[in-house]
């Protein structure tokens, strides 16, 4: 089975462009505003990746369509979802379908390989959520951003609100742009905090640049990698004492590893080093 075998579908394109790469593409026609379906496919993609085994050590996420990465939420599909029932009963569905969409687009956050998001265009209101929920971000800079829920009457709900205070140290700014809704430019959001690098160019030279990234990630070792990732969660949500501890947890069995005698290996001999799946792919039934 190559990687990325079997996993496109109707709006989202997979490749393998280099080893243990991914490259996962938005492609919903014309705008990628994301539809129930969409989503849930979204966050199923991700989920699959991780249970079927497959060896993937970086993913990037971009849009296949050459002028944005996503108008955000698919408003006309929104008013479809309508509850028509009591309050109670209508506050209940709402608030399953809301954790629903939350963790579908949570999935990247839930893998144990880096996701980078290269994006270009306009990022609308769900498309923060999406990369907000990446381990690293980077944009064209041609890119502009805008969280837009307050112009629809709504606080943003699917994970903005939750990683910004995270992710950024500018407050001021943050706060102002979820106020306000306008639109702020790749070196804003580069300013802000949200991205690694406003790239010259367009799409073509930021999926370049987030490729060249993911292919270097992808030559290191898969368990430090993941291991790192899930120590910089357990960070971002504990205290120093408590991250300490759950480090001295996972490395006293992740210490175990061939990956470190591997690593010393290929440093000696200055060769590439060669790394195990973290775990065997589940058998084709």
């Amino acid at each position: 089975m190559t990687l990325a075998e079997g996993l496109s579908s109707k709006f989202l394109l997979v490749s393998e462009p280099s080893p243990y790469v991914l490259h996962i593409e938005l492609a919903r026609k014309p705008v990628n505003a994301f539809s129930v379906d969409f989503w849930t496919a979204y966050g199923a993609l991700f989920d699959r990746i991780v249970a079927e085994g497959r060896d993937v050590r970086a993913v990037v996420l971009s849009s296949a369509l050459p002028k944005l990465f996503t108008a955000g939420i698919d408003v006309a599909d929104l008013a479809n979802t309508g509850i028509r029932t009591d309050g109670a009963r209508a506050s209940l569905a709402i608030r399953q379908h809301i954790l629903e969409f939350q963790h579908a687009i949570s999935a990247p956050e839930r893998c144990p390989f880096p996701v980078i998001a290269a994006v270009h265009g306009l990022v609308v209101g769900l498309g923060l959520d999406i990369i907000s929920a990446c381990d690293i971000r980077y944009a064209a800079e041609n890119a502009q951003f805008t969280i837009k829920e307050v112009d629809v009457g709504l606080a943003a709900d699917i994970g903005t609100l939750a990683h910004l205070p995270k992710i950024t140290g500018n407050h001021s700014l943050m706060r102002e742009l979820a106020y306000s809704a306008r639109l702020f430019s790749a070196t804003e959001a580069a300013q802000l905090g949200l991205l690694s690098r406003a790239v010259p160019g367009a799409r073509a030279e930021v999926v370049a640049a987030a490729l060249a990234l993911a292919r270097a990630i992808a030559s290191k070792s898969p368990v430090a990698v993941s291991g790192t990732k899930r120590v910089l969660m357990h960070a971002r949500d504990h205290s120093v004492a408590e991250n300490l501890e759950y480090t001295a947890v996972w490395n006293a069995a992740a210490l175990h590893t061939d990956d470190v005698t591997e690593s010393l290996r290929a440093s000696k001999t200055r060769s590439a080093a060669t790394f195990a799946p973290l775990r065997k792919a589940a058998p084709k039934l």
